[in-house]
């Protein structure tokens, strides 16, 4: 089991960076951000954007990777983000993870557009990650999409994309079943629940869909992701917690957990006592 630790974007660079310093000396696999314009559960709160962040997090770091949680449709055209991803990953020494989602509220009605139905986000992320794979790995690329066109797009550095993963988020069964089909790894944050034993519940259920569609495609394994701290307990109340949750994880099958940095309000109210704790007896002493 591999262990990650996500950092809001809600402090200052000064603020921030000691963390990022920190979640790699105390011996985490990888470090996270969310890439939102406003996030809704602290839609007053300051906020830093992610490319931005990351960057400079790699800057202080050597070994840790470095994730965005997630990238979505919601505000960025692929073609454009793709020299975002391409510098990153220069700038990184390819420790950056991608994760792509197909985006929620508010994010998706800041820049004005006109509100989609599920479904057709679902549509608008598949192209848009179809797109930027075209734009990540070939030179001079045309498109002509329902949401995204191109012309000439050229490959800054040459073609990255066998350097950057690509985490697909989904909880649904059509985005469970094109992550399986086509990104690298599978993330997840389940559905709302009101106990852990709910919330694993329909974690399962994820599961199984990935599962099935997996079994369609013989050999092809994918590394899968859960988002600890999207339960309705924080995982970081106490290290017992912590242990049972990732232990749980490692039952379904997951490659990898994220738990998010202790804040003193919620969301991710915790103490940073047990965060110590748990990297002071070493992360993989764990499930």
């Amino acid at each position: 089991m591999r262990h990650g630790i996500c950092i809001l974007p809600d402090l200052t660079w000064s603020e921030s960076r000691p963390r990022w310093v920190l979640a790699e000396e105390m011996g985490f696999d990888h470090a996270w951000t969310y890439d939102h314009l406003v996030w809704g559960r602290m839609p007053d709160s300051r906020w830093s954007a992610c490319v931005p962040l990351l960057t400079a997090a790699a800057v202080v770091t050597d070994r840790i990777g470095l994730g965005a949680f997630v990238v979505s449709p919601n505000f960025r055209h692929p073609v454009a983000f793709s020299r975002e991803v391409e510098t990153l990953v220069d700038i990184s020494d390819g420790r950056f993870l991608l994760g792509l989602g197909a985006g929620g509220t508010p994010d998706d009605l800041v820049l004005g557009q006109d509100p989609l139905t599920p479904g057709q986000k679902v549509d608008r992320f598949r192209e848009f990650v179809g797109l930027l794979d075209r734009t990540l790995e070939s030179d001079h690329v045309d498109a002509d999409g329902e949401y995204y066109r191109a012309r000439d797009m050229r490959l800054g550095r040459g073609s990255v994309r066998q350097r950057v993963p690509f985490i697909l988020a989904g909880n649904g069964p059509r985005s469970i079943r094109f992550a399986a089909r086509t990104g690298e790894a599978w993330a997840t944050t389940g559905s709302p629940a009101k106990t852990i034993d709910e919330w694993f519940t329909t974690i399962g259920r994820c599961v199984e869909i990935l599962d099935e569609e997996l079994a369609r495609h013989p050999g092809r394994r994918i590394d899968r992701y859960l988002h600890l701290d999207a339960a309705p307990r924080n995982s970081l109340e106490s290290v017992d917690l912590f242990d049972e949750m990732v232990g749980r994880a490692a039952e379904l099958g997951f490659t990898d957990v994220i738990a998010c940095w202790p804040r003193d309000d919620e969301p991710y109210r915790a103490s940073t006592d047990v965060l110590e704790a748990i990297a002071e007896r070493g992360l993989s002493s764990g499930a």
